[in-house]
């Protein structure tokens, strides 16, 4: 999409013991306590729009404009004093209202003023090297660090544009995109999308393994403080610390939301004139509940907007996650789809009851990101409350490295019918193949009692049945749906032997009117 814990009492915190949040820095506190501050009195006063006065010669710029500029990286902040450094984005473009960024170092705090210098601009943009630019600003920033080898820093981590942001681990590329927060996410007033207007980059230590940002966002419904402790490796963990003040009452909180791209692969019926078997950065939600079940729901790309719902109390997490890691299942030499990151949340303290909300828009490009997910508290946000959420956003691979029991790696729907068959079943009736693997069921032989448990909220599921694969490591659950007219189909379905789970839950729903 483009941009657009529990009740707390002042900041009191739910739920967190010492021991949850590491010791901070010395800076910390009070740059912390300073942007938790700014955000409180934010919130007490009138929405400011502050639209930004972009020099005029950056106004309107177009795309090609603007990815001729390029940031030196001689120019690279603490180059050469830590092992992480700081690169810059130019203003313009899409980004017309800059963030303002202060350092923090050992000799104090520093604004950081706009620098042409700091940038080359080729190509299309080369007339803007002879204009005055002075108060451009920036649009973010990004980290680097030696993250794959340790002679180059790789950029690992972005803040660009709204409150959105970017992280990869080892030998991963770009994809979904983390955020600050999500307000009113597929409401029929529209939504809203809080912003990060100022950045704090405290100077970590030559050879510290991390680095702590603090951010300031603002929004017409609500102002916030953030702290992000950034821990760089071969997967990347962000602590975050989220401090909301509210001007007005919230109907829809959406809490660490993430956000991703889902064209067709796997269950999906979309209908794609496309060489390549699969186009999506993410392949399915996860979940797993306070009670400990894991949950896979498999994405779609919608004819029409969907949104459901996961209800729980204060779940252990939930994430997008691109499993097939294999560059066969995408084709794609451009995009790399197989190293797209995966992404899960953590929540650390007690964030009560509500549910984690998925929501999938109904897309043509793949350049769309059309797939949230967010948690939203049960109790909405009232005017003049405040909150904080804690949670710890990790990326992974395929699999988080908690999860022991066997997952669902491909989901598979068709038309019910018997090929051959003279009198053929109306096209409503769908059979539905999930395979697992992965947990003790790999180490399965053919004659185990492996047996399938289905659940479905409407309609007849007919010959359920569960199989070993050729490869003696995937068991494959089969069945057919004959929905009820034209309602939804919500499935739930795991494998188990002698009684006991033995797989996370595949979880989908089907709604008939998506035959096409």
């Amino acid at each position: 999409m483009s941009p657009s814990g529990w009740l707390a009492a002042g900041l009191l915190i739910a739920g967190i013991t010492p021991a949850t949040w590491a010791e901070p820095d010395p800076d910390l506190p009070g740059v912390f306590e300073e942007a938790t501050d700014r955000a409180r009195q934010l919130a007490a006063s009138p929405y400011d729009e502050q639209a930004g006065d972009l020099p005029q010669a950056l106004r309107d710029i177009d795309y090609d404009v603007y990815r001729s500029i390029r940031f030196r990286p001689e120019a690279a902040l603490w180059q050469d004093e830590a092992l992480f450094s700081v690169q810059l984005f130019h203003s313009g473009f899409l980004f017309e209202r800059p963030v303002r960024l202060h350092l923090v170092e050992e000799d104090g705090r520093h604004d950081l003023p706009f620098q042409s210098s700091f940038f080359r601009y080729d190509g299309a943009a080369a007339p803007l090297a002879e204009e005055d630019l002075s108060g451009a600003g920036y649009a973010g920033f990004r980290l680097h660090y030696p993250l794959n080898r340790e002679d180059y820093h790789d950029e690992f981590l972005v803040f660009q544009g709204a409150s959105y942001f970017r992280l990869v681990g080892r030998n991963q590329g770009y994809g979904l995109s983390a955020r600050g927060l999500a307000i009113d996410t597929a409401s029929s007033g529209g939504e809203e999308f809080p912003a990060f207007r100022e950045f704090w980059l405290l100077k970590p230590d030559p050879e510290a393994p991390r680095i702590d940002i603090v951010a300031l966002l603002d929004s017409p419904s609500l102002a916030g403080a953030y702290h992000f402790r950034v821990h760089p490796g071969e997967q990347i963990e962000v602590e975050v610390e989220a401090r909301l003040f509210a001007r007005r009452d919230v109907e829809k909180l959406g809490i660490a939301p993430l956000t991703s791209m889902f064209m067709h692969g796997d269950v999906s019926p979309y209908p794609a004139d496309d060489f390549r078997p699969r186009v999506h950065d993410s392949q399915g939600l996860l979940m797993q509940t306070h009670a400990g079940e894991w949950i896979w729901r498999p994405l779609n790309n919608p004819r029409e907007l969907r949104i459901t719902r996961l209800q729980d109390e204060n779940p252990a997490g939930f994430g997008l996650a691109q499993r097939d890691r294999d560059f066969d299942s995408y084709l794609d030499m451009e995009s790399r789809y197989e190293r797209r990151p995966s992404h899960w949340i953590a929540p650390l303290g007690d964030w009560g009851p509500g549910s984690v909300e998925l929501v999938e828009i109904p897309s043509d490009s793949e350049t769309n990101d059309n797939i949230v997910v967010y948690w939203v508290p049960e109790q909405p946000l009232e005017a003049g409350e405040s909150r904080t959420y804690r949670y710890r956003l990790a990326t992974f691979d395929a699999q988080r490295p908690e999860q022991t029991l066997a997952s669902a790696v491909r989901t598979r729907q068709g038309w019910g019918a018997v090929p051959g068959q003279s009198d053929p079943p109306p096209r409503s009736l769908r059979q539905f193949v999930v395979d697992f693997q992965g947990g003790e069921l790999s180490s399965l032989d053919a004659t185990h009692p492996v047996e399938a448990e289905l659940e479905v909220s409407s309609g007849e599921a007919r010959q359920l049945m569960v199989q070993r694969l050729p490869d003696g490591d995937t068991w494959r659950a089969s069945f057919r749906i004959q929905p009820e007219g034209e309602t939804p189909v919500d499935m739930r379905l795991k494998l188990s032997l002698r009684d006991a789970p033995i797989s996370e839950t595949w979880n989908y729903v089907w709604n008939p009117d998506e035959l096409r």
